[in-house]
């Protein structure tokens, strides 16, 4: 693996987490850091998946405004309650 060189503010930040004893070495520090890097893009992806295919169901059945969602929602709150809402 390749030597990794940080900025000097994020290599004191890591030698304060070793120091304070929640990290071995910097190394670990780093190996932390990529894994949180991998979740976060781990979770972007999963997000725009979820995104394309709720455009994709849109396209597929149609879609309304929110405009348009929150007149349905209360005209069927006023008819079910016989008054305007």
């Amino acid at each position: 693996m390749e030597s990794v060189t940080l900025p000097p503010e994020l290599e004191r930040f890591a030698t304060e987490a070793v120091s304070a004893g929640r990290y071995r070495d910097v190394s670990e520090v780093v190996v932390a850091g990529v894994r949180l890097l991998q979740r976060h893009e781990q979770a972007r992806a999963e997000l725009l998946a979820s995104v394309l295919a709720a455009e994709q169901e849109a396209d597929r059945e149609g879609c309304v405004s929110g405009d348009e969602m929150v007149a349905r929602v209360r005209a069927r709150l006023a008819k079910k309650h016989g008054a305007a809402v």
